[in-house]
């Protein structure tokens, strides 16, 4: 078996182990998102695109939480790592349970990459991000989110083709306003996610994840499990 089928095969048993051991549990205190991500360069430019798309669950499949669709246009300042992105989200949530409301949102989004390296193998990337929500039912709102991202390489240096990879992230999100219309507030403090998950780079183009995040607001916290595509064309 070659090392990429062995890979391959890591991730099946991890992904069934993950489905099995959630089954036991109440559907509430686990979910899955499956997540899609892009980007690309436009040929000798400073723009491109980049986006995803997130298909969430309140439990491993079926119990809509949210279809997420977002994309935006990227823009690297010359001589710089910076990557500045202008985008759009639409986002359809689902309520938990049987019952098959839900509600719609879109978003304006506006975001800042800042890559860093420490050593040899830590790879850091600071994300901003500001955003312009259109929520159904409520007022209009805005949210800060700040995430620090971190891949560390184990059997390489690089991320190159077979690197197998730790895959670690803590976001925070901070919302704008408290009133959003009818006498309901929210609290200044969102959420926050944190992320610890496995990645295979299969090539130049295209790398895969597998990981656990556990998301805390003010009124829960939840595991959720992630599996993910991330790539550049």
């Amino acid at each position: 078996m070659t090392k990429t089928a062995r890979v391959l095969l890591l991730f099946s048993i991890l992904t069934v182990s993950f489905t099995q051991s959630t089954k036991a549990q109440n559907p509430d205190q686990m979910g899955a998102w499956y997540m899609y991500f892009f980007d690309t360069q436009f040929k000798e430019s400073k723009f491109g695109l980049q986006g995803d798309v997130q298909y969430r669950n309140w439990n491993i499949m079926g119990d809509l939480e949210q279809l997420l669709i977002r994309s935006g246009v990227t823009y690297r300042p010359k001589n710089t790592s910076v990557k500045l992105t202008l985008g759009y989200a639409h986002i359809t949530s689902g309520a938990l349970g049987e019952s098959d409301d839900t509600s719609v949102e879109s978003r304006i989004y506006q975001e800042a990459l800042l890559p860093q390296k420490i050593g040899g193998r830590v790879y850091l990337t600071h994300r901003f991000r500001y955003e312009q929500r259109f929520v159904e039912d409520q007022d209009f709102r805005t949210r800060y989110r700040y995430n620090l991202f971190m891949n560390i390489p184990f059997n390489k240096k690089t991320f190159e083709k077979n690197t197998i990879y730790a895959a670690l992230y803590n976001e925070l999100f901070i919302n704008g306003q408290q009133d959003i219309g009818d006498d309901r507030t929210v609290e200044f403090f969102d959420r926050n996610r944190t992320y610890l998950g496995l990645g295979y780079v299969l090539n130049s183009k295209i790398k895969f994840q597998l990981g656990w995040m556990n998301q805390k607001t003010n009124a829960q916290g939840k595991g959720q499990l992630q599996v993910s595509m991330h790539h550049k064309f």
